[in-house]
């Protein structure tokens, strides 16, 4: 390779490209049959590995991570062409070397070096299972991994030849024969097909910059550069799979063709290229070795990879960031999170701005100014829409929580010596980012709490009439403004007397005619555990508060249902994003509030005779039926001047989790949305308080927290 290119400048690339592929890697071992293994996820596991590897070769300071893959590429070439069988034990190895290789991209990412143990340890048991399935393991000893040299810091682009351990092992699969001796001397030829048009310029010029082009030709999606170059045929490779998929390359010696070479000759008077290339080759092999080492030219993908199933390089184009993957109309280019928060930020306060306009526009004449009304009216519809525009570029979909499960499942199954099957349902349903990473740990908990304790052992269900193998589901829905997270097991169910009985030992207000529902929610207490023993998945009593303390946090709250024998469900109701709130805005006294809308149900002025009072200090509202504690907002947050009279007061009947209230407020304003600005951040924390806004007339309103309000009022009566 050129020894002028800096590729330090693409390794953010590589490391972004290595994360999404051992994500799929992941997914697609977890989903193969053991008995009857599906080619095509074979096949994209082993590309997979031969990227990641290729890349990491190509950059020659990523030692450990070439090495790595390099014997699992191996093995699963031998297990793709029917070498090798497939077997459980197999599959946990390679699950394992997956975690590996994941933490050595993360290491070279912040600069330092992986885990030399854990690196020596995985190799040599990737080795060891080379052998054996040649038969050696009993006559040859396992290559140490210590053998290879150690890797030196990603900072270091020239850095020294490969690390060439892994080429000491036993090759499962067949190498690539040598050129024969009449190619000698011949330039490389790089034909690509498949190609659009942003592709095929992006490719060509990556080629300019790896050696001299004597000759291109370009058709309909395909594209074929003959070069005098230093590179090698995997460096070729592994540049081009940085934008288009490894089965659309193919690089060989070629002579370029001899019409292309007369014309060449005639136009600049010259040699032919293709006589002239002996003598490049002669005159390249006098100067200097690159400063990039060459890694070992990779085997060439089998026919049976040349099939539509494998991950697709999106937008991994040195040259062009925004370049498409291979064959494909659809283009793509990655941002940095903090450049998209500041876009929202921005578009955030645009909205403001629009506010401040259309408060300020409200007084003008509509008459004199029906030109700046229009125009402001159609700068509110823009807002809106570029408000919504930016939005969803946070939404990731669900997919990227519900592909950790598969392998936690798998795992937490086999220590509990349970069989259970994940089903998933709505992957593609979106949620913002900063949720979306903030949801996994609740979830994760509460998958394992269905394994642990909701799901019963083989025998166990066997005799209750039910298939040994438990069911557990995740699905994710779009509800209104909302998503619906559900976790659902069709296991024992909740134990309703055991939890009865632990709620009454720790003296919570509990009886035998708690009703379910309410029952439930003292599951989320702290502390409060009706597991039998402690295991490492579950049992401590320690989580579940904080999973809904956790969940309360991002706007949302959860539900429980249960039926005896039948299973469990657990639902999560969370806002789409935290950046933008429809909200409900009220005024108490001279002060301003915005209720967020999902949890208003209706507003109305209590009549006297809807109005019940419990005691001297507690009233409750009559609302078909129902009976609804009141809480005064002024006494909440103690405003002057409001009005205490409950009957000439509005009534906001709020929903938080099963619980339903009145809020007592003095007027209603109107319904809008708010940009949502972190009070802890700019202030402080405030019970009843989740977030700020800024209002149009340049004024600062407080977000009601909901849920922090129910819990406020039972410390503070009205």
């Amino acid at each position: 390779m050129s020894a002028g290119v800096d590729l330090s400048q693409f390794f953010e690339t590589f490391f972004d490209e290595a994360d999404e592929l051992l994500a799929d890697m992941e997914q697609q071992l977890l989903g193969l049959d053991l008995d009857n293994p599906e080619p095509d996820q074979l096949n994209a596991i082993f590309r997979a590995a031969h990227s990641i590897k290729g890349g990491a070769g190509t950059f020659g300071c990523f030692g450990q991570l070439a090495d790595t893959t390099h014997l699992l590429e191996n093995l699963l070439d031998g297990i793709r062409r029917g070498e090798m069988a497939l077997r459980k034990d197999m599959i946990d190895l390679f699950l394992e070397t997956k975690d590996v290789l994941t933490a050595q991209v993360a290491a070279y990412r912040n600069s330092e070096e992986p885990d030399a143990e854990a690196y020596e340890r995985i190799c040599a048991q990737l080795r060891q299972l080379a052998l054996e399935q040649k038969g050696e393991a009993a006559a040859a000893p396992v290559a140490s991994a210590s053998h290879t040299a150690a890797a030196p810091a990603p900072s270091a682009v020239a850095a020294s030849a490969p690390a060439p351990a892994a080429q000491q092992v036993p090759e499962p699969a067949p190498q690539p024969a040598a050129a024969p001796a009449d190619t000698a001397g011949l330039p490389l030829c790089v034909r690509l097909n498949k190609l659009n048009e942003k592709d095929a310029e992006a490719l060509a010029a990556e080629m300019a910059l790896l050696g001299d082009v004597l000759h291109q030709e370009k058709g309909e999606g395909t594209l074929a550069v003959w070069l005098n170059t230093t590179a090698s045929i995997a460096d070729l490779e592994a540049v081009c799979c940085f934008i288009v998929n490894s089965d659309q390359v193919q690089v060989r010696p070629e002579a370029v063709p001899a019409t292309a070479a007369a014309q060449a000759g005639a136009e600049a008077g010259a040699t032919p290229p293709a006589a002239a290339a002996p003598q490049a080759a002669a005159q390249a092999a006098s100067q200097p070795a690159p400063q990039t080492p060459q890694p070992a030219p990779a085997a060439p993908p089998s026919p049976e990879a040349d099939n539509k199933t494998g991950p697709k390089a999106e937008g991994k184009a040195p040259a062009k960031p925004g370049a498409s993957s291979g064959g494909s109309n659809s283009s793509t280019i990655r941002v940095g999170v903090e450049k998209v928060d500041q876009i929202i930020n921005l578009v955030g306060e645009l909205v403001i701005t629009q506010a401040m306009l259309v408060q300020t526009a409200s007084t003008l004449d509509p008459v004199l100014h029906d030109r700046l009304l229009n125009g402001i009216e159609q700068l509110e519809r823009n807002a809106r829409d570029l408000q919504e525009a930016v939005m969803s570029i946070r939404m990731m979909p669900m997919d990227y929580v519900f592909s950790r499960f598969p392998r936690v499942v798998r795992e937490s199954a086999a220590k509990m010596n349970k069989q259970i099957r994940l089903t998933t349902y709505g992957q593609a349903t979106e949620l913002d980012k900063s949720l979306i990473e903030r949801i996994i740990d609740p979830l994760t908990h509460l998958v394992r709490n269905s394994i642990d304790h909701g799901i019963e052992a083989p025998d166990v269900r066997i005799a209750a009439g039910k298939s040994a193998e438990g069911n557990l589901t995740l699905s994710a829905q779009h509800h209104g403004g909302q998503i619906v997270i559900e976790v659902s097991d069709d296991g024992a169910g909740l134990n309703r007397e055991r939890i009865l009985k632990k709620a009454m030992s720790q003296g919570l207000p509990v009886s035998e005619s708690t009703p379910d529902e309410e029952l439930w929610q003292y599951i989320f207490a702290p502390g409060f555990s009706t597991a039998e023993k402690v295991t490492d998945i579950s049992g401590r009593g320690v989580g579940m508060d904080v999973v809904r303390r956790n969940i309360q946090g991002m706007g949302g709250h959860i539900q429980l249902s249960s039926r005896a024998g039948q299973g469990t469900t657990t639902r999560i109701i969370l806002p789409l994003t935290l950046a933008i709130l429809d909200g409900m805005s009220v005024r108490v006294g001279e002060e301003t509030f915005i209720l967020p809308l999902s949890h208003v149900t209706e507003s109305m002025q209590p009549a006297p005779e809807q109005v019940r009072h419990i005691s001297e200090t507690e009233s409750v509202l009559h609302v078909r039926g129902e009976y609804l504690p009141i809480v005064a907002l002024h006494n909440i947050f103690d405003v002057q001047g409001a009005e205490t009279e409950i009957t000439k007061a509005i009534a906001v009947i709020l929903q938080a989790e099963d619980v339903r209230f009145a809020l007592l407020v003095d007027h209603l304003i109107g319904q809008h949305q708010v940009v949502v600005k972190n009070l802890e951040s700019n202030y402080r924390k405030i019970p009843g308080v989740s977030a700020a806004t800024i209002l149009g007339d340049g004024s600062v309103a407080l977000i009601v927290d909901v849920f922090a309000l129910r819990r406020v009022t039972r410390d503070k009566s009205v």
